[in-house]
């Protein structure tokens, strides 16, 4: 009896969600499920920052800012896997280690830098600034990206069909991108404890500097 139900909701929910991966439905759902998990994302990271600072406000504006980026990059992944898939046709091994090889070496680097001065433009910076943190973050942001993403892509390439392609790519970065919302809302600047120390430094180096001798009055 409950093996027979199971299989009738799985069949109910194949039919109701089909619909959503076909025709133009298919770009609006890769466009909204970005948006949706790298908001949650932020989330999930907001809540880890709130445990660590227990006085901290969640910043619903970040996560905002993160939706609307992640809904961006939705129609870019959606057109991007088309035209990979175009150009290499098929499922063999060395197929698959070409779009892995284009995608690591052109979209990973392309899509971390919409990430970065996306989020800075909706934050209030300006494009230059946005790109001043993506270099200087860059090489951190793609050792991770190398580590995460051909794995993920070998999957994606050689066992699913080509509509699902960015639907998996953005399940996948909810646990990445809570590492993006980190990487970009880290606070780099040195402790409080080293910039008074480092002043309590200056003053003493001030006080131990010898005084230039005054003048005499003249007569």
């Amino acid at each position: 009896m409950l093996p027979r139900l199971g299989k009738e909701f799985l069949v109910r929910m194949q039919f109701n969600w089909r619909p959503l991966f076909q025709g133009r439905a298919l770009l609006l759902t890769n466009t909204l499920s970005g948006g949706v998990l790298l908001a949650l994302g932020d989330i999930v990271q907001q809540s880890r920052e709130n445990l660590k600072k227990p006085g901290r406000v969640r910043d619903w504006r970040r996560t905002g800012c993160m939706f609307t980026v992640g809904c961006s990059l939705g129609p870019v992944l959606h057109y991007w896997y088309l035209w990979l898939d175009g150009v290499f046709v098929g499922k063999a091994l060395k197929t698959v280690g070409k779009k892995v090889l284009v995608d690591q070496v052109i979209a990973s680097p392309f899509l971390g830098m919409w990430y970065f001065v996306g989020m800075g433009v909706m934050e209030g910076h300006t494009i230059s600034e946005g790109w001043k943190e993506f270099t200087n973050k860059f090489w951190e942001f793609y050792k991770a990206d190398c580590c995460v993403w051909p794995p993920a892509q070998m999957i994606n390439f050689y066992f699913l069909s080509p509509k699902f392609r960015v639907v998996y790519i953005n399940f996948i970065t909810l646990g990445w991108d809570t590492y993006l919302s980190y990487l970009k809302h880290r606070d780099d600047s040195p402790p409080a404890e080293l910039l008074s120390d480092s002043s309590a430094v200056d003053i003493q180096q001030e006080a131990l500097r010898p005084s230039e001798p005054v003048e005499e009055a003249k007569a």
